[in-house]
């Protein structure tokens, strides 16, 4: 019916009700004013001011009632249809509503809840504003932190007796200790007893210290002179029939000393294993012994200047175990984490960890969080110290942390950090001149960025935003290339200058890598450790560790104190070493020690100007006490 009329009058609409309730309608003029809501005829109304509000509705089909119909007396609320595709029906308003403030029309549940949002939405952002930060520029004056007062635990520097004679050998054993070697040799033997009981045929006569010490340094001369094979290092015809190693120790005792070769105990690597895939199981178990004697020994000789850094360094390996780890930004991409505190100003590694997998602290604060924490024992270092990281390792939290032990820290952070500055008031332009920068700082904590040949971001509790500082770049204008002093925030310089301690050192450990390769974990770990070891005593026989900028020690001479016996010695080449260098290394094996000087006259043309030296010297005697180390020059 009501497809058929598209308008429907007072009276169809009463009459539609009462044949669906079949409940007879008194339709009579009602004494009250709410008859009003359905009368049309303004003229015969009392209310003068009187307007019918009609609903709004998105159906075409809609006509209001005509003026000029006349109007039927009725119940209030049954008189007012709503307009629909189906049959209309009356609504019908709450008991608790009263009827004589109603004035507006019923509407739809949708409309209702369409009106309703805009006003949720604007009920959460009720209160008041907060104070919105904004970025400042170079030109805005920023305050300069209060530093701290430099109070280390003990004197910076070499902590042993500097004025005593050390030897070469009595360097190496402030790190690799008569007690470690005599343990290590006690837990070969085993090994070897165990793999022939095991059926295993090779040739062995117990290990003793002068033959442990002999074949730590044939591993360092592998490292320094390459072959295409370890055996060539044995052989008798030109170009491979070196001096050393043939004449101290055979190649079959050196391959014996290989395949035995085992750190920890066997008993107790048994009840290890017995815990495995439980908390109390150690990882590292095996290089324990050896581990843990090089971090105290490296913290106990040496104590750390003002600046110190952060960083990681990788043990090359591809054995298929779950502490390996890939990271793809580094030089050697697969292989052992170490997390490294290094001293900025001489590379001495300080503090070393190895990273075996998630942890109780790292999984609470974050694996960057912990790292740092676990290689800063305050108590040891002291306070006033300043810390540098990379982008890695940077967090607020990390730097408020730090701040409040009396330590100071600045590294880069990326912009996706949680507490870095989100404003883009006052931001850098579309395009940003280089040297532009801008700055917020929040309490103690500084946040910077500049543009170089990229934007660079900074976070610090030590430096201020800009004290006018320059560094020179080549730019090119106009299709010319120039130098030009470019503004840099002070922070950035002085990250620059401090951050590659870490660097430097595994630059100097890379010259006594060895490639040798291992199916036993523990053993890839014992030739890194042993090169930390030998970098370790190279800074101690430099004779220059001083404090930074008070001049460097003689490069002119062999370092160290003089050998003595029959000395073996060697240079490794600043390029690439060939089979025609190679033999150029045999050459120089003489009966005595020689100077730089001396080592340049005899292959003139074939030796860079930095060259590194080593040294091995071995005392002709019955007794198994050596006189072997190794310089660098």
């Amino acid at each position: 019916m009501a497809s058929e009329n598209k308008s429907c009058k007072t009276e169809d609409v009463l009459e539609i009700v009462s044949k669906d309730s079949e409940v007879e309608l008194c339709v009579e003029d009602s004494s009250s004013d709410d008859e009003d809501l359905i009368q049309v005829d303004k003229e015969n109304s009392s209310d003068s001011g009187y307007e019918i509000l009609l609903p709004q509705s998105d159906d075409d089909d809609y006509e209001p009632l005509s003026p000029s119909s006349p109007a039927q007396p009725s119940e209030p609320y049954h008189s007012q249809a709503t307009q629909s595709t189906s049959a209309p029906t009356v609504p019908q308003l709450p008991e608790s509503s009263n009827n004589d403030d109603y004035e507006q029309p019923l509407q739809s549940p949708a409309k209702r809840k369409a009106k309703l949002k805009p006003a949720r939405s604007k009920a959460r952002k009720s209160g008041p504003p907060e104070q919105e930060e904004m970025w400042h520029n170079k030109k805005e004056e920023d305050r300069n932190p209060e530093p701290f007062k430099f109070m280390p635990s003990r004197v910076p520097g070499p902590t042993f007796n500097k004025t005593a004679s050390w030897s070469p050998l009595s360097l190496f054993q402030l790190f690799f200790s008569v007690p470690v070697v005599q343990t290590i040799i006690q837990n070969t033997n085993a090994n070897a007893a165990r793999r022939k009981a095991a059926g295993v045929k090779f040739q062995w006569t117990d290990l003793t210290v002068k033959d442990f010490y002999v074949f730590l340094a044939i591993i360092v001369f592998t490292g320094l002179v390459s072959v295409h094979h370890r055996a060539d290092y044995w052989k008798r015809e030109w170009p491979y029939n070196f001096h050393f190693p043939q004449e101290y120790m055979s190649r079959n005792r050196f391959e014996a000393i290989v395949w035995s070769l085992h750190l920890s105990n066997l008993k107790d690597d048994e009840e290890n294993q017995k815990k495995r895939n439980t908390p109390q199981y150690d990882r590292l178990f095996k290089i324990k012994l050896l581990y843990d004697q090089i971090v105290n020994a490296c913290k106990a000789n040496f104590q750390p200047y003002e600046n110190i850094c952060i960083d990681e360094r990788m043990v090359a390996s591809k054995a298929r175990i779950s502490v390996k780890q890939y990271m793809k930004a580094k030089p050697t991409k697969r292989g052992y984490k170490l997390f490294v505190l290094a001293d900025s100003a001489s590379g001495y590694t300080w503090n070393f960890s190895v990273y075996t997998g998630k942890s109780e602290s790292s999984i609470s604060h974050g694996l960057s969080y912990s790292a740092v924490l676990d290689l800063l024992p305050f108590s040891l270092l002291g306070r006033g110290y300043t810390l540098y990281l990379d982008h890695f390792y940077t967090s607020p939290a990390l730097l408020q942390y730090l701040h409040k032990n009396c330590f100071g820290c600045c590294g880069t952070i990326k912009k996706t950090q949680s507490d870095f500055p989100r404003t883009e008031k006052n931001d850098f332009p579309k395009r940003a001149e280089r040297g532009d920068m801008r700055w917020v700082r929040k309490d103690e904590v500084l946040f910077v960025k500049s543009i170089e040949t990229r934007e660079i971001t900074m976070c610090s509790t030590v430096h201020r935003a800009f004290s006018g500082k320059t560094v020179q770049r080549r730019v090119k204008e106009a299709r010319v290339w120039s130098a030009k002093q470019i503004p840099v925030p002070d922070a950035v310089l002085d990250y620059n200058k401090n951050i590659h301690g870490v660097d430097l050192s595994d630059a100097l450990i890379g010259y006594y890598s060895v490639q040798q390769k291992t199916k036993k974990w523990y053993k890839t770990f014992f030739l890194s450790l042993r090169g930390h070891c030998h970098c370790e005593q190279f800074y101690f026989a430099q004779g220059d560790m001083q404090e930074p900028g008070s001049g460097a020690g003689n490069s002119e001479k062999v370092l160290g104190a003089p050998c003595c016996g029959n000395a073996v010695f060697c240079c490794r080449l600043s390029t690439s070493s060939t089979i025609a260098h190679t033999h150029l290394h045999a050459a120089l094996l003489r009966q005595r020690c020689y100077t730089i000087q001396e080592v340049l006259q005899e292959v003139p043309g074939c030796w860079h100007p930095k060259v590194y030296c080593t040294i091995f010297s071995y005392s002709r005697s019955d007794s198994d006490e050596l006189s072997h180390g190794t310089h660098l020059v």
